[in-house]
């Protein structure tokens, strides 16, 4: 199994999925798999020792691109489930679906751009799997770093940074990593 978030022809994200059924000699088409209005980010999978079950975690924005620094932006977490027969992944459902929060909240220790580490990862035995995501619900926005990165993309400059601990509430930075278990639904 591989999964993958990336672009089809037409510029949309996707989160895909390939599987091969003789050993990795052929592969499927890519599969995409995301829910409805989701622009995947970091995704990963996770086989069952039996084979006979997927889990997939992901993250995903779930507002069109942006192209500056102030605008809002959602990203979720989200949790899904295939069963696997002769090696192909089919009947994808939702396990969870994590409380949706801001990136923007998020900063890289120099405060330029935002930081969502590639903290997305999944385990399964043959009773339930495991995943990890970035979550940002915990996070709070500051208008000032916004207003701030936006100078910096215009002008590649630095100057003018915000002293954050006066100037953005004291959630700016909080992001997390959450946890779920979640037993085989099938």
């Amino acid at each position: 199994m591989l999964t993958w978030a990336g672009f089809d022809a037409s510029g949309t994200e996707h989160v895909y999925v390939r599987w091969s059924t003789d050993g990795g000699a052929t592969w499927s088409s890519p599969v995409t798999v995301e829910q409805a209005g989701d622009r995947g980010y970091y995704s990963a999978p996770a086989l069952s020792p039996d084979g006979s079950d997927l889990y997939l975690v992901y993250n995903a924005f779930t507002t069109p691109f942006r192209t500056d620094t102030t605008s809002a932006r959602r990203l979720v977490g989200v949790v899904l489930h295939a069963d696997v027969t002769i090696g192909a992944p089919s009947g994808w459902s939702v396990l969870h679906r994590g409380t949706v929060g801001d990136p923007r909240a998020a900063s890289q220790n120099n405060v330029v751009l935002e930081f969502l580490g590639d903290y997305v990862y999944a385990a399964a035995t043959n009773d339930y799997g495991v995943a990890v995501w970035n979550d940002v619900r915990a996070g709070a926005t500051c208008l000032a770093v916004d207003t701030w990165r936006t100078q910096v993309q215009a002008t590649l400059s630095l100057a003018g940074r915000p002293a954050i601990q006066q100037a953005c509430p004291a959630a700016f930075g909080n992001t997390d990593i959450f946890a779920g278990s979640y037993a085989d639904p099938s």
